[in-house]
């Protein structure tokens, strides 16, 4: 039989034990129990503090304040030129610029029709003037574009700004104010 002391001994033992036990569970479930609450927090904060505004930086959106600052100025700036011109805007159509897309080893083509926006006096005699530069240049600016760059969402945009930067060179003077594609067909 055992002694009545190593009985009392076994009994606080098994009492320590559970009584470890219990707070070691609540211990244990501590973690799990912060990051329930803790991850949609630091997910709402770095969505809302550092995706969305870095989204907004690369895709030009910035403020709504600092848009409309920056539109306005460019609004006045506009008004200014255009008065200074004495003109009104006019379009000049492009059409049917067929180029190889670049990487596809002449499987694949790239078929677009431009719409050139201008003001000036002599805007339509310039382009006419400049017609076959003006469509080489886009021609060789388009035909180094691959399927990859043509599929990304802000393609039109970025070949939209190399155009007008392009047909300004050869005509001069900021003359090309926008362009437009009527038709714009990957095949």
């Amino acid at each position: 039989m055992a002694s009545p002391d190593r009985a009392e001994a076994a009994t606080e033992e098994n009492g320590a034990a559970s009584a470890s036990a219990a707070s070691g569970g609540a211990k244990a479930w501590l973690p799990l129990i912060v990051m329930i609450v803790l991850m949609p927090a630091l997910a709402f904060a770095m969505t809302n503090f550092v995706i969305i505004p870095k989204l907004q930086k690369g895709l030009g959106g910035g403020s709504t304040t600092t848009a409309s600052a920056a539109s306005g100025e460019a609004g006045a700036k506009g008004k200014k030129e255009g008065a200074a011109a004495g003109a009104k805007k006019e379009a000049v159509a492009l059409n049917k610029l067929l180029v190889n897309v670049a990487g596809t080893m002449g499987a694949r083509y790239l078929l677009v029709s431009l719409s050139v926006v201008g003001s000036g006096a002599d805007f339509k005699t310039k382009m006419e003037e400049h017609d076959a530069q003006l469509r080489d240049m886009a021609q060789g600016a388009l035909r180094t574009k691959t399927i990859a760059d043509l599929e990304k969402p802000t393609a039109q945009n970025l070949i939209r700004n190399e155009l007008i930067s392009g047909f300004n060179n050869i005509l001069g003077d900021n003359t090309v104010d926008e362009i437009y594609f009527p038709e714009f067909a990957i095949q």
